[in-house]
């Protein structure tokens, strides 16, 4: 891919905020599934790992599996995280669409 994709990419993960956030308090993943992310960007690299989120009403129901007095649970970091995958699958699908639609000359 261009360099311009590249920084479209790291303008996405950085105007998310993602690298903020913190799965501590996150659904661990369970029999249903598994989500993954990975994002390396400049020198900072995390990992984040919760269970399959079908829909935003499985964030909004989200809870601490381990709650703790001043720790109901984290559905904002949640959040952020599945908007940045839905972002993210938008980005990769347009530019597969974007490549079987142009036609070099």
């Amino acid at each position: 891919v261009t360099q311009a994709v590249m920084c479209e990419l790291r303008k996405t993960i950085e105007d998310s905020e993602i690298l903020k956030e913190d799965d501590n308090h996150w659904p661990a993943p369970d029999r249903v599934g598994r989500q993954e992310l990975e994002v390396v960007c400049g020198k900072e690299h995390i990992s984040f790992t919760t269970s399959k989120i079908g829909s935003l009403s499985d964030v909004q129901a989200s809870k601490d599996p381990y709650p703790l007095p001043a720790s109901p649970g984290d559905p904002e970091g949640l959040r952020v995280f599945y908007y940045l995958v839905q972002d993210l699958k938008c980005f990769v699908f347009s530019l597969i669409g974007l490549h079987f639609r142009i036609k070099p000359v």
